[in-house]
């Protein structure tokens, strides 16, 4: 039998994308196991129904949306979706990535269909979403929105063009939003999670050192104690490796 899950968080509903493994598993599960209601998105079903098991089988609430983030004809049933399984979505995370083909390859080398993809996947379908649920939020009064960026939204790392592109997009489009949004009470946030062992770090980097990663749980326990201090201003872009706060009481 489940136990039930105690609530520890302020969350009360949260829409992950790309959690069917790496750092959206394992973000879902540590809000799940705070109490936070979760819908978990991603393209792998048989990924997505592992991951949500394993949260019901510890008490928590979790449902799964199969659905491509860079599909333009799925977001907005997703939305509707999404509240009609949780309720209004609280907290949306746009976790979901796509690096392009591996081996990396020199920008020159990289077709022009290749970038359309990442940026519809990593900026437009992020775009899409934030239309999709900031609305409610801004007319409830409250919610955040998580863009996960990278170091290469920042630092410019041969064979990344594609990837760091719309990791420095994504950045941009969370501080406009953040600006626009701020007045309704909307929190917009961009979170460098730092390198970890997941397998989109495998695929790009086959010869790294796994010892040297950090794991995708920790990362997520760092990111939801982020989440749950008041004090972290909307607009801001947070390096994960160097936040040392405590979640907010």
């Amino acid at each position: 039998m489940s136990n039930a899950i105690e609530k520890k968080t302020s969350i009360e509903t949260a829409l992950v994308t790309g959690a069917s493994r790496g750092l959206g598993a394992a973000l879902s599960r540590a809000l799940a196991r705070r109490g936070t209601r979760v819908v978990l998105v991603a393209r792998s079903e048989p990924g997505l129904a592992a991951v949500v098991a394993s949260i019901r089988d510890e008490g928590g609430e979790a449902h799964a949306l199969v659905a491509d983030v860079g599909d333009p004809h799925a977001v907005y049933p997703l939305a509707g979706t999404a509240a009609e399984l949780v309720g209004p979505i609280d907290l949306l995370v746009n976790n979901a990535s796509e690096l392009g083909p591996t081996p990396l390859r020199l920008l020159f080398d990289t077709d022009c269909e290749t970038l359309e993809r990442v940026l519809e996947v990593n900026v437009v379908g992020p775009f899409r979403l934030a239309k999709a649920f900031g609305g409610s939020m801004a007319l409830r009064g409250h919610g955040t929105i998580v863009n996960l960026s990278s170091d290469a939204a920042i630092e410019p790392y041969a064979g990344w063009g594609a990837y760091a592109a719309s990791k420095a997009a994504l950045d941009q489009l969370g501080r406009v939003l953040a600006v626009e949004l701020r007045a309704h009470g909307v929190r917009v946030l961009s979170v460098d999670p730092g390198e970890m062992d997941t397998a989109m770090h495998r695929a790009a980097l086959p010869d790294a050192d796994p010892a040297t990663l950090l794991a995708p749980e920790a990362v997520a326990e760092r990111l939801v104690a982020l989440l749950e201090r008041a004090d972290t201003p909307s607009g801001a872009r947070i390096a994960l490796a160097s936040f040392q706060g405590e979640a907010a009481s």
